[in-house]
């Protein structure tokens, strides 16, 4: 090759790298999302989903892009999303689902790819029991033993002696159930029914009937959203005059309109940002609460506010704590940065959040702790912060 036309190939290869370097340099960190926008958990997602329009489009003077998918309640659908958004999109951090089964199917994904995930779904096995899997793997939402022990204790101090309950028949029912076994034996709570219903079904007259056989003291409905009612509004049908329970899950202003008068006197575990208005200026999580509030009901009007919301405000909030780590060990789209991102989540220490103040470790990727859950109760057909 004459010495000219070396010379030319070497500038152009130079250039074309130069180029490839200043690319990297500029090239935007994507965050890929799959929500419940349709479904049975609808009005868990949407929330969510107007939450991360509110997320900044700008971290550490590095340009985030966020490509939001529906995944319609179905786990199909999500891992779907998660596979698209991995290997089509090439994202950096994936951030979802909305419920418990989908989450639980995009684990394998995050895993196989080295993309860290942030779940909004409730179920400690989300991150628990920690292996090479769930290092990639973490959650915004209070962790069911942490609820469930708040129910527990509760309704110790209250009298009760027995419970029934009736959960989802999928995985955010087994968990519960699982886990609030375990609360109840702590307070000598007998548990004298365990019943399971669809998140679609319309009729649990049977598991109702079962239920108020055994005439228990409480009723614990442990499902999500506005199926939650359904057991609810059929055991005030079939008069029974016990206590009820609701888990986090229920924690959004459709559920109140469902669910309607026949919710009046129900007791559940909920985030502080629930009723942050409602908390002692000692509370530590109430600045931080109230902030994403403002947010919130400044984009969507005032009494928009939801608990699901905050699970992907406090996701968005991580990362802006995580990215400009990330940023120091490699560049947006590789493994390495992936990787670091990884790691800084994990390292997250003393994060305020709308629902609590999250410390990550190596075997704790959910980072809450009692700071992240207040009782509440309905009265009037709105949260109330429930006393002693």
């Amino acid at each position: 090759m004459p010495l000219v036309w070396r010379w030319m190939s070497a500038a152009m290869a130079a250039t074309g790298m130069l180029a490839a370097t200043a690319g990297a340099a500029h090239a935007d960190v994507k965050i890929g999302v799959t929500l419940s926008a349709t479904g049975p958990a609808a009005s868990l997602g949407i929330p969510e989903k107007n939450t991360i329009a509110l997320l900044p489009k700008d971290i550490a003077g590095q340009k985030v892009d966020y490509i939001v998918l529906d995944d319609a309640t179905d786990s199909t659908q999500a891992v779907k999303n998660a596979r698209k958004l991995t290997s089509e999109e090439h994202v950096d951090a994936l951030l979802g689902s909305t419920v418990v089964p989908n989450s639980l199917a995009m684990i394998d994904v995050a895993a196989e790819t080295g993309t860290p995930m942030i779940s909004m779904a409730a179920a400690a096995s989300i991150v628990e029991p920690m292996d090479a899997k769930r290092a990639w793997v973490f959650k915004t939402p209070q962790n069911d033993q942490l609820m469930a022990g708040a129910i527990a204790q509760h309704m110790a101090a209250h009298g009760v002696k027995s419970v029934a309950f009736i959960g989802f028949s999928d995985a955010y029912g087994e968990s519960w159930y699982k886990t609030f076994s375990a609360a109840a034996a702590k307070q000598n709570i007998k548990i004298v029914a365990n019943e399971r219903f669809a998140r679609n079904d319309a009729s649990v007259t049977g598991q109702v009937l079962k239920m108020i056989s055994q005439h228990p003291d409480a009723v614990l409905i442990a499902g999500a959203g506005t199926p939650a009612a359904l057991p609810q509004k059929t055991l005030k049908e079939r008069g029974y005059a016990g206590k009820y329970y609701q888990t986090h899950g229920v924690a959004n202003n459709d559920f109140l309109r469902v669910c309607g008068k026949d919710c009046e006197g129900t007791y559940l575990p909920a985030g502080p940002l629930l009723v942050a208005d409602q908390l002692p200026a000692s509370n530590p999580v109430k600045q931080s609460a109230l902030a994403y509030k403002a947010a919130y009901e400044k984009a969507y009007g005032a009494g928009s506010i939801s608990t699901f919301g905050g699970h992907a405000w406090d996701a968005g909030l991580l990362l802006q704590h995580a990215i400009p780590v990330a940023l120091k060990a490699g560049q947006p789209g590789t493994p390495a940065f992936r990787t670091a991102l990884r790691k800084a989540l994990e390292d997250t220490h003393d994060v305020a959040g709308a629902h609590g103040i999250f410390t990550m470790s190596a075997t704790d990727h959910a980072g809450l702790d009692d700071r992240a859950r207040v009782m509440v109760e309905i009265v009037g057909g709105k949260w109330k912060l429930a006393g002693d």
